[in-house]
């Protein structure tokens, strides 16, 4: 795990306000080895920064996306799930979108700046992108520097699995994903926050660089090859 390997091996990144800055294992350590508030767990991918800015809890909010320079507007689903569940809940998400779908993995490894690239592949058959899925589930649960976005082929919907381990669905219909999310014991909570809104930290570990080229390589994501970010 992360947070609890030797303390030169692990990756640290704090994130919002202070975007991108690389952080000591040793200034956060007692910090980073609790991954438990109540009743829930938190993968090794994330922790609340300093002073807990937001206790994570587990529920699901609804909003609207809004994008102004492209005159967007679309119903969004954010899920904020313990670690017990978060995977299979991800894997359920996808469902509704359809027997084949386009995918895209984000990395921001190597990145000083926190930038992430994208990679690219498309009309993937569901249930093989799902078989990837479960082959790499250690890393998607744990590394911080990874996150995955699928989307429908023939319709404006889309799951994201994103880097701080929280799911989010854009659909101009959300029924089916909000069953499913209740289905998992989830609550809705529209005044909840996410840890992604406050200063926290994402967690890594330098062999999940190698097993995200491995995803990228076995998906057919865009120019694998390529995903050298060293420069950054």
């Amino acid at each position: 795990m992360a947070f609890r390997s030797g303390v030169n091996a692990a990756e640290f990144r704090m994130d919002a306000p202070m975007q991108g800055a690389t952080v000591n294992f040793r200034q956060f350590d007692g910090h980073i080895l609790i991954d438990r508030y109540g009743d829930f767990r938190l993968t090794d991918a994330i922790r609340p920064g300093p002073g807990i800015p937001v206790v994570p809890r587990e529920g699901f909010r609804q909003g609207v996306y809004r994008d102004f320079k492209h005159r967007i507007r679309i119903p969004v689903l954010a899920a904020s799930v313990s670690k017990e569940k978060l995977f299979e809940t991800f894997l359920a998400l996808l469902e509704p979108l359809g027997p084949v779908v386009d995918v895209v993995l984000e990395t921001s490894h190597r990145s000083r700046s926190g930038k992430h690239k994208d990679l690219r592949r498309t009309e993937i058959d569901a249930p093989i992108l799902a078989s990837y899925c479960c082959e790499f589930e250690d890393m998607l649960l744990n590394d911080g520097c990874t996150g995955l976005a699928v989307m429908a082929t023939d319709k404006a919907m889309e799951v994201q699995f994103d880097e701080h381990k929280l799911l989010l669905v854009y659909a101009r219909k959300l029924r089916p994903f909000r069953r499913i999310v209740k289905s998992f014991g989830i609550r809705r909570d529209d005044e909840m926050p996410l840890i992604s809104e406050a200063e926290h930290l994402h967690g890594s570990e330098p062999h999940y660089y190698d097993m995200f080229r491995d995803l990228a390589n076995r998906i057919g994501a865009g120019d694998h090859a390529k995903v050298q970010m060293d420069e950054m």
